[in-house]
């Protein structure tokens, strides 16, 4: 018999573990899309707020996508380095640096069209489920960005 002292420490009892285990697992259903026009899933999820934006700060980058400039750093190197963005100081104030998509980035968006469809048929949910899981999702990082 176990001791209910202990049940907040059950994986079960664990909100944290879904989060991570679906992630891992949808981040893994990506990689053969991605894989077919030679991104990871971070420089993927770069390169979307990038065809949207067109032109954004390190820091600005970083906030969006929930990444320290440690970790967005060596991807925007990669990015720089396969010509799909340029990296250059900000004339205004040369502590910020401006990432800004390329043609060859922006002409690699034709390529990514369909992987959010693809992409959709493999969670089987419906589209208002989707969206009650995106807004809750999304209420989860908000509520941990105010501490």
């Amino acid at each position: 018999m176990s001791d209910p002292k202990y049940d907040a420490l059950k994986l079960e009892n664990q909100i944290c573990f879904p989060l991570y285990a679906c992630s891992k697992e949808i981040i893994r259903r990506y990689k053969p899309y991605l894989d077919e026009i030679d991104l990871t899933y971070t420089q993927y999820i770069a390169m979307m707020v990038l065809w949207e934006k067109k032109s954004q700060s390190v820091k600005e980058l970083g906030n969006c996508l929930y990444l320290d400039s440690g970790t967005l750093t060596p991807v925007l190197k990669k990015l720089e380095g396969k010509g799909y963005i340029n990296r250059k100081r900000s004339e205004q104030d040369e502590r910020s640096l401006i990432v800004t998509i390329t043609e060859k980035g922006e002409a690699l968006k034709e390529q990514a069209l369909d992987i959010p469809s693809k992409m959709g048929k493999c969670v089987a949910m419906s589209s208002e489920e989707a969206m009650t899981l995106y807004r809750l999702l999304y209420k989860v990082l908000n509520s941990l960005g105010e501490e």
